[in-house]
């Protein structure tokens, strides 16, 4: 009878996580996060934006958006219609121009305008979660955290570094298998790979720089010609 593979310890996982994140980082050296941002106010009002939509047509009306309303008590003040005509673009606009009239009213009466750069408090504004807070935090405070958008979520399970798929328990699975002060580019590189490689239906799996490590390997096609017919230059337009 064949032998049969011995389960991964916890000290394997580990190793193999970091193996996979070191090589991502080195597939994707400019990763960073897409959504174009000046200060911590933009990069909350886009990243609350970019629910549903692209990163690439929150970026285009960013600089209107900012033109207009350039803190939270300038949007805070904004008229609804006006502020509609602005994001109508990204769909949704109506919620979402609802999100941010709240959102910019409740920095200015609680923080004096200001985003805070604390988990505890970012999440009690209108329309942030965590995943919103984590990006914030990690990207205009460099205060680590760990973004679990889809993309982080399907890698993270394909890889095999958890099985879990409540986004705050897949968040906690995954900072354990990394020291902190890597988790905000892991973030990046992983949701880089997911974009453009790793998809949802079909894994450009026959070019994966990772597919080694990969306990997925053949969800997609493993003809490197095939497979590089799938891979994106970069995000989703």
């Amino acid at each position: 009878m064949p032998a049969v593979a011995a389960p991964e310890t916890r000290t394997g996982l580990v190793r193999r996580a970091r193996k996979i994140d070191r090589t991502l980082a080195q597939t994707y050296p400019d990763a960073r996060i897409e959504l174009d941002f000046d200060d911590a106010f933009q990069l909350l009002v886009v990243t609350v934006l970019s629910a549903q939509t692209t990163d690439r047509r929150v970026n285009a009306v960013r600089p209107t958006l900012f033109a207009a309303y350039p803190d939270a008590a300038a949007m805070a003040a904004a008229p609804r219609e006006d502020l509609e005509q602005i994001i109508g673009p990204l769909g949704f606009f109506r919620a979402k121009t609802d999100s941010l009239l709240k959102l910019s009213a409740a920095l200015v009466e609680r923080y004096d305008g200001e985003v805070p750069p604390r988990m505890a408090d970012l999440v009690t504004l209108p329309g942030v979660g965590r995943k919103t807070a984590n990006v914030v935090l990690g990207n205009a405070f460099g205060i680590p955290g760990i973004t679990v958008d889809t993309h982080f979520g399907r890698l993270a399970r394909r890889f095999g570094w958890t099985d879990e798929k409540d986004p705050v328990k897949v968040e906690h699975a995954v900072g354990d298998l990394f020291q902190k002060r890597d988790w905000v580019m892991l973030c990046h590189h992983l949701i880089w790979h997911g974009r453009r490689m790793c998809h949802a239906k079909k894994p450009a799996c026959g070019v994966c720089p990772v597919a080694r490590w990969c306990p997925s390997y053949g969800e997609g096609p493993v003809d490197a010609a095939t497979a590089a017919k799938l891979v994106k230059t970069e995000g989703p337009a």
